[in-house]
Order: structure tokens, then sequence, then C-alpha cells
């Protein structure tokens, strides 16, 4: 007798998958994970390396959790190193993935730790305590804007510039005592004070003195050097939280994985209703890997769902030829913008001087770095990377030795050779792409960083941004241009802003969109 069999098997396995979810769920809510933890943990140790949402110099990490077992990722970032040479296979896969690029161990991470950091890297929201605002002596504010004017050009407050450093000055010597010192160091010396004698000797260069200066002007400037850089946070209103992203978008990996699960279901609904008449000692299980060979209409659908597939890694591949962000290549010389345009608070424009007024920003001549380095000749900062005291003054050493400078005698030597340090580029845009540097940082006014990330923490620079076209026209739907200041263009500005109905237009409304604007 023939009989219509229900696929039992395919309910077992349903029910026992949701089991394995239920227990696997409560398993990992038992481990609770603090994610603004986790997100202090990741900017102090992945941040340099790995973006949330983007490739920087390692991949991106936004659902990593859910893409390798959780007791593999607490081993991998404590020690990854390890793990490719005990021969882990997935150690191995992921190194070679990514270029066969080191991953830094960190052993000093917890377990807990590390779960913090994975939760984070789920991309849900963090709630934030609300900061309580710091009040500053105003005074504090007035010295440290004449610390800037009068004194940083020799000084910083921590670490030796040409002088020394002067935070907490104030512990070593008497306030009346620097006082007289910052206005006429000269003749404080020539009274034969022996305190100024021994200071004097702190650096070769007689310090320039400041008769100018009132004394309330010193007492808010040794205010400043007392207590340093204070940062003013504004309060914020209870309930006020932060999200990981300000615009959370759709990716192509989780499109890409419900595209499979809805073709999965959508099998899965054809099987379970097609009814097939099977021997009663004939099993279910081979009845249902029967129809999902036979059925022609299953066929059909694994066929194209393979074509689509195919064409969309392949396209997706494409699109990332010549998209060479995180591109950091080894200079000549171990340049630091962080050093540079950080700490010692260096416009980008001293150096890229034609980002103003040119097309290109241009490269700064070895004569614009000896401005700053005929007076230093070596290196007395914060050391960073592999590198010492020593390697980072034979790396001011290049500089001379190209322009043929004697850092003993403080003068060009004569008749020697000039080299031109041979930088390595690291933005190149293709040759049918059209930027003007001009339009964007002076008529636009756009900071340097938003193109080319925070360059003031960067020891060794990289391309930040994917300089890609999508990027570029993202980038002009979403900035607002001002233009109602200037005559020139206020009836065109005020004609578009009426036709759109917005205040103020977007350089996409503005012809940011028109192909011949960069492609001519």
């Amino acid at each position: 007798m023939k009989s219509v069999k229900l696929h039992s098997q395919l309910s077992r396995l349903v029910v026992s998958s949701l089991a394995f979810l239920l227990l696997f769920s409560l398993s990992l809510s038992a481990q609770q994970a603090d994610v603004a933890n986790g997100e202090k943990l990741f900017k102090a140790n992945c941040a340099a390396c790995h973006k949330l949402d983007k490739k920087l110099i390692g991949p991106a990490l936004l659902g990593v959790s859910e893409r390798r077992d959780q007791d593999w990722l607490i081993s991998w970032i404590k020690d990854s190193p390890g793990m490719i040479k005990s021969g882990d296979k997935l150690a191995i896969q992921v190194f070679e993935e990514n270029n066969k690029l080191p991953m830094t161990a960190n052993p000093h991470l917890s377990d807990q730790d590390i779960i913090d950091i994975l939760e984070y890297t789920k991309g849900e929201e963090v709630v934030e305590a609300a900061p309580v605002a710091q009040e500053v002596d105003p005074g504090v504010e007035r010295g440290k804007q004449i610390f800037k004017q009068q004194c940083a050009a020799c000084h910083k407050l921590e670490g030796k510039l040409i002088g020394p450093p002067l935070l907490h000055i104030e512990d070593k010597y008497e306030a009346d005592w620097l006082k007289l010192w910052i206005k006429d160091n000269a003749a404080l010396i020539a009274s034969g004070d022996k305190l100024a004698i021994e200071a004097s000797q702190y650096a070769p260069i007689a310090m320039t003195a400041f008769p100018q200066l009132t004394d309330q002007d010193l007492d808010d400037l040794l205010k400043y050097m007392a207590v340093g850089d204070i940062d003013k946070m504004a309060p914020v209103a209870a309930g006020t939280d932060n999200t990981v992203f300000k615009n959370p978008s759709f990716g192509v990996l989780p499109t890409l994985g419900l595209t499979i699960l809805a073709f999965l279901v959508l099998v899965l609904i054809v099987a379970s209703t097609t009814s097939r008449k099977v021997d009663e000692d004939e099993e279910s299980t081979g009845s249902m890997l029967k129809m999902l060979i036979f059925n022609p209409f299953l066929r059909f659908l694994t066929l194209i769902f393979v074509l689509l597939g195919g064409a969309w890694l392949l396209f997706g591949f494409l699109w990332q030829i010549d998209v060479n962000e995180g591109y950091q290549p080894i200079q000549p010389i171990a340049f630091s913008h962080a050093i540079h345009a950080g700490d010692n608070k260096i416009d980008c424009e001293y150096c890229h001087s034609s980002a103003k007024n040119s097309k290109t920003s241009g490269v700064p001549s070895a004569n614009v770095c000896m401005n700053c380095h005929k007076s230093i000749s070596e290196y007395n900062g914060e050391l960073f990377g592999d590198y010492t005291k020593e390697d980072l003054d034979n790396e001011i050493q290049k500089i001379y030795d190209a322009v043929g400078w004697d850092k003993e005698n403080l003068a060009y030597i004569e008749g020697a050779e000039q080299k031109p340090i041979e930088w390595i580029r690291i933005h190149n845009l293709a040759d049918f792409a059209y930027y003007n540097h001009a339009q964007h940082v002076t008529v636009a006014g756009i900071e340097c960083q938003k193109c080319h990330g925070p360059v003031e923490e960067m020891h060794d620079m990289y391309q930040y941004s994917p300089l890609t076209m999508d990027w570029c026209i993202t980038c002009h739907r979403e900035t607002q241009v001002d233009l109602t200041e200037s005559g020139y263009y206020k009836n065109i500005h005020d004609q578009l802003a009426k036709q759109y109905g917005v205040e103020k237009v977007t350089a996409a409304q503005m012809g940011g969109l028109e192909c011949g604007k960069c492609h001519y």
C-alpha cells in the first residue's frame, strides 16, 4: 500500500537546530560583556590597525565574532604569531589573506578584556556616562595663548625641544625668580645670579627676553605651565547616548547572507510542498534527497543562483582593483606626522604650501625642513616604532646629507652636491580624474583630515580614504555649501536654494555630480 510520508527528519532537524541556538544564546548571555570597556580597549589596542566598518591596515572587524569561534579569537588576539608557528590552519589562512602582515600579540589582555572587545565589534549602541563639566581658570586659558605665541617656538610642556620642558617648572624654581628670568634672563645672568647661570647651561642658544609681558601675563603663563592642557567638557544631558556608527548602512556581506538564506528557505518550501508517494519501507531522507536532485524547478533555481552569485563575486573583485586604502610604503626618511603636526602643532599648509592655491598639495623641499632643523639636529622626544634615539638622529642627518649642511659649524658645506629626497607617493588618483586642492581647501574650507584622516596621529603616513568615485560622490551629496557671503555666487545660490527647497545647497546640487567636472 502506498502512503504520503511527512518529512519527519527535517522537522526533527529544525527543532534540534532551534534548541541548539537557544542553548548557545543562553551560554553567551551567561558571560556578561562590557561594551563601553570593549570600546576603550579597542581604541587603545586595535584602532591603530583596524576599523569596525572598513579595512585599514588590517581587515574590518565588525561582526568578527560571528565569523570566528570565540575561543579561537581569544587565542589569536593574545598570541597570533604563536598560533601561526604552531601550525594552526585557520591562523595561517588569516595571516595569508591579509598579505602576511604580522599582528601584534596582546598577552596583557585577559579573556574578559577580549570578550568585551568582541562585544564592541558587534556594532551595538554604547551608552556612556555623562561627562562632568570641568571649569578652567580663565588665567590658564590666557597663559596657554601666551605660551603658544611667545614660548612654543623653543619649548614644549613635555619633552625637550630647543629649550627644556616647562610643565611644572614652578616645582624647580620660585615664581618670583621665574618672572625675572622670563622678563630679562640676560640681565639676571649678568648680575651674577648663580641659579640664572646654571639655568643658562640647559640650552646653547640664548633665551629671548620678554620685557613686554606684564605681571598679570606672567602669572597666567605660570598658571598654564603648572597645570598643562585641560580638556573642557560640556555637560551632557542625562540619557544621551552615542552610537558606534552615526549612519549605519547595510553592507554587502549581510546582503549576500540574506540572499543565501532566502534561497535555502525557498528550497525547503518547494521540497516540503512537493509530495511524492513512496513505499513505506523507503527512507524519507532518500525521498528528500531525490526531490532536491530531480526536481526541475529546483535545478533551474540552483543554476540561476550560481550564475548570479558568480557574477556578484566577479564584480565584487573587479571593484577592488586599484583601491589602495591602507597603502603605507616605507619612506626614505622616517618622517613622523604625529611628531610634526601632532606634538609640535605645525600647520599642514606650512609644509604643503601649494595646497591652498594650486591643483596639487606639493611635496615640501628639504629647504623647508631646514627652516627648523638648522637648530634641531637631534631627536629628544618620545620614541616611537622600533626606533632608538640614535636611529632618529640618523634620520635627521639624512636631511643634512641631502642639502649639504654641517651641523657642527651651522653652515652649508661649500661645493656640496645637493640631492633630492625621493619620497614615495601615497595618494595617487587615476590620470583621467581631475582634482583641485585649492578648490577644496580654499574655496570649500575643507580640513586636510577630511580626506587624509588623522594625520596628526600617524607616525607612518598611509592612505586613509579609498579615493574612489563613489566616495567622492557621497561627499558631494552630503556636504552643504554656504555661498551666501559671496556676492559672485549669491544669485545662483538663492535660485538653487529655492529650487530644492533648502537653506543651504550641497556640492552635488551646485554641479558636483556633472561628469565634466572631474572627467573632461
